[in-house]
């Protein structure tokens, strides 16, 4: 979407979630096309999986901003919000663990059904592997698209380390990033966790980080 010697000119101090801040690259390409591609869905429900922090928030907001629609945390899931639920075509839950009563999950999948609705459910591993106990919820969420976000490649590793660093206004150079890329473990947790130890310490030692720093931190 943009090449990576822009990123630096759009990033906020603040953890932007826009369209134009998200990175694409094959890690994430298959999930962010069929952000894309709504309403043209071969199903109505969607299961975005992959490791925390890799972007399945990001990718929810922007289909809610170009498509409107309502979000929701597992956690505030309950008989209440059914009413909420009717008054939009587009339902999102995010941060799917399984921690709610099955029963309601499955009302929602047949809501999305019985009233033409959209659902899309964020989660780290893959519904149709959870272990769910009510067997009408176990069949239909094998029903169901399902994009995996893989685990980042190096492009992708660069521009979400570039935009973290940008995001906390920590100047850096490149080199820099690309030595960190070849070193860290491709994990997005990895990575927040690097950036963090990197913001804190420079916080600390009130320096620019160089290379002495980066190789201490890894």
């Amino acid at each position: 979407m943009k090449d990576l010697n822009q990123l630096l000119l759009n990033f906020k101090q603040n953890q932007n979630f826009n369209y134009n801040d998200f990175y694409v690259s094959k890690s994430n390409y298959y999930a962010f096309q069929l952000i894309e591609k709504w309403p043209k869905w071969e199903k109505n429900i969607l299961n975005i999986c992959g490791e925390k922090y890799s972007g399945k928030t990001h990718l929810s907001n922007i289909f809610l901003n170009k498509n409107g629609g309502i979000k929701v945390e597992e956690k505030e899931i309950n008989n209440e919000i059914f009413k909420k639920f009717k008054l939009y075509e587009n339902i999102i839950i995010d941060n799917y663990d399984n921690k709610v009563d099955e029963k309601l999950i499955y009302s929602i999948f047949n809501l999305a059904d019985q009233d033409n609705k959209y659902l899309i459910i964020n989660s780290i591993n893959p519904i149709n592997k959870i272990d769910f106990k009510l067997n009408d919820l176990k069949s239909r969420s094998k029903n169901c698209l399902f994009a995996q976000i893989e685990n980042p490649d190096d492009e992708l590793m660069f521009a979400i380390i570039l935009k973290s660093f940008s995001d906390r206004q920590i100047q850096i150079d490149k080199k820099l990033i690309d030595f960190i890329t070849k070193r860290i473990d491709r994990s997005y947790g990895k990575i927040a966790d690097f950036i963090y130890k990197v913001d804190e310490l420079s916080l600390k030692k009130r320096k620019a980080i160089d290379l002495k720093t980066i190789k201490e931190i890894l």
